[in-house]
């Protein structure tokens, strides 16, 4: 009875009262791809509904006969599309008209000493069924799923015979069919309850944080309650990373932003800033934005190489101070890098310290100076053929002494190869960019003709989603 709720969260994957950092907005048009799919899922769970014993007395003038009927099972379900609707402040709501059923059995009737029995076929004509869930959230920023109403009805029951003295009772049917209507009319609604507090359980017992790789785990509890209205059904996660050694949480909060719903798409999606600024904090935290730079790592072919005697065309003094030496860089991040979103680009920012140290054939790492590098890159980001698309370039950077311990010296020339070797790096980002980046197929679905649009504080993406055929299951 619940092909939206089903497909809905398909689709989709703590009530924190914080600004979410990821919005995700189901319209109308994916509610109704949902019911679509879900349709067909929902007649296969028919057949499997078992009904309890159907049993009573009727009266044949001459005395009562009692009967049973029982291991009553659905062999054939005709279903009529449903109609779901968005309710208001509540959740979805569902309803089918014009159900029929065909269902098999055994009967057993008892009279004084004598006992008969054989099989029967049950037809039942025109059920209607109408269910309303409520969707909400629970404390750990799980999405909960509860019936707030359900209602059933039998327009008619057609019972046929057979085997043994059937044929005595059935000018009887009409007299004990309105029993059999009722018992039917009281089974629907428990099973439909029963497959909510499935899907529920099912809920509860999803992931609220993924540990993403070795460094970062993604948080992705419900800041609130879905925002429903007749067009839509609205969701917050939090969409913040952490670092797995440190969970320390940013010097930020995530900003409120507002994502407009496209009702041509079955699902927008708002990515702010929040969230790509997190895991770049996660990474900064948990100290990985470092390396060490030696001179093998630097090709042959290179004019320029990491010892004293070539960095003597960038620091005339250091061959005299500490001749034939070879140098290591330490660069590391002095603060983490900050992403700032605006309409149609994208902006990162970059803070790095370099350490520089000459090294004795003792081993001994003798300081030298320490520079500091401050950049901005620009990116531009589309989706397209399935793939994310764009460009980035470097939009400026600086290279100052922040302290010396070999005298001061002017930077300009240095600061020019940082730049062409940043520029060499950003190269091949771009080129990768403008090839495309296949976009990860979920696991349920995939998403069809998508657009991203970069807005101010947020990533817009609007898009269908496509329910893959080989997930049978309807649950995350």
């Amino acid at each position: 009875m619940l092909p939206c709720v089903i497909v809905v969260f398909m689709l989709l994957s703590g009530a924190c009262g914080e600004n979410p950092a990821v919005q995700v907005i189901l319209a109308n048009k994916g509610l109704q791809y949902g019911k679509h799919v879900g349709t067909g899922w929902i007649q296969e769970q028919f057949t499997k509904i078992t009904f309890p014993d159907i049993s009573g007395d009727f009266d044949i003038k001459i005395g009562k006969v009692h009967y049973v009927l029982s291991g009553v099972t659905i062999r054939k379900c005709d279903l009529p599309e449903p109609a779901v609707d968005f309710e208001q402040g509540t959740g979805l709501k569902t309803s089918i008209t014009g159900l029929s059923i065909a269902l098999t059995g055994e009967w057993r009737t008892r009279f004084g000493v004598i006992h008969d029995g054989g099989t029967f076929d049950m037809a039942i004509f025109n059920m209607g069924v109408t269910s309303v869930v409520r969707l909400g959230s629970d404390a750990e920023g799980h999405l909960s799923v509860t019936s707030n109403r359900c209602d059933a009805s039998v327009s008619d029951v057609d019972l046929v015979f057979h085997g043994g003295a059937s044929w005595i009772f059935r000018p009887f049917v009409k007299y004990f069919k309105g029993h059999i209507i009722g018992i039917i009319q009281e089974t629907i609604c428990p099973e439909v309850n029963k497959a909510i507090a499935e899907l529920d359980y099912h809920l509860q017992a999803m992931k609220v944080s993924f540990g993403v790789n070795e460094v970062l785990t993604l948080s992705v509890p419900l800041t609130g309650p879905p925002v429903i209205n007749a067009s839509s059904l609205g969701l917050g996660f939090k969409g913040e990373f952490y670092s797995t050694k440190t969970h320390q949480e940013p010097p930020f909060v995530a900003q409120r932003f507002v994502l407009l719903q496209q009702p041509g798409y079955m699902l927008s999606m708002g990515v702010s800033e929040f969230t790509l600024n997190s895991a770049s904090f996660g990474y900064f935290s948990a100290g990985v934005l470092q390396a060490i730079i030696n001179d093998s790592m630097i090709p042959p072919f290179s004019p320029i190489h990491l010892n004293t005697s070539s960095m003597g065309m960038f620091i005339p003094q250091l061959p005299k101070m500490f001749p034939g030496l070879l140098m290591n860089l330490e660069v590391y991040a002095r603060e983490a890098p900050v992403f700032s979103l605006q309409p149609g680009a994208g902006f990162l920012g970059v803070q790095v310290g370099v350490k520089a140290v000459a090294l004795e054939p003792n081993g001994t790492q003798v300081p030298l100076f320490k520079l500091n590098l401050d950049a901005e890159i620009i990116f531009k980001l589309m989706i397209a053929k399935g793939k994310l698309m764009g460009t980035v370039m470097l939009d400026n950077m600086t290279l100052t002494l922040a302290s010396t311990e070999i005298g001061v010296f002017k930077t300009d020339s240095l600061e020019n190869a940082a730049k062409a070797v940043m520029n060499m790096g950003i190269r091949k980002v771009d080129a990768m960019l403008k090839e495309g980046i296949v976009i990860p197929r979920m696991k349920q679905a995939q998403l069809v003709n998508t657009v991203l649009a970069m807005q101010e504080g947020f990533v817009a993406i609007y898009s269908d989603a496509e329910l893959l055929p080989t997930d049978k299951s309807p649950y995350l």
